[in-house]
């Protein structure tokens, strides 16, 4: 399962979505605003900007398309 945690007003959140929706990825999407522990948890990954995708072991932060096709393609 892919996780992705964003917030309502960020383009690269909803540009990611999209994409993950359109390549037919299951995906759970979480605003950090409703989950204030999110953020903690986030920065002790090391990343300082939304989107983040935890997809198992890898994780990456940004609009990573590159990244979501192999996401689609490992997933079939």
């Amino acid at each position: 399962m892919v996780t992705v945690y964003g917030r309502s007003d960020c383009a690269q959140c909803t540009a990611t979505k999209r994409t993950l929706e359109i390549k037919e990825v299951e995906h759970v999407y979480l605003d950090v605003e409703q989950f204030p522990d999110a953020c903690a948890y986030l920065r002790s990954l090391g990343h300082q900007q939304l989107p983040v995708v935890i997809a198992g072991p890898a994780h990456w932060s940004g609009f990573r398309p590159d990244l979501i096709v192999t996401l689609a393609v490992h997933s079939r």
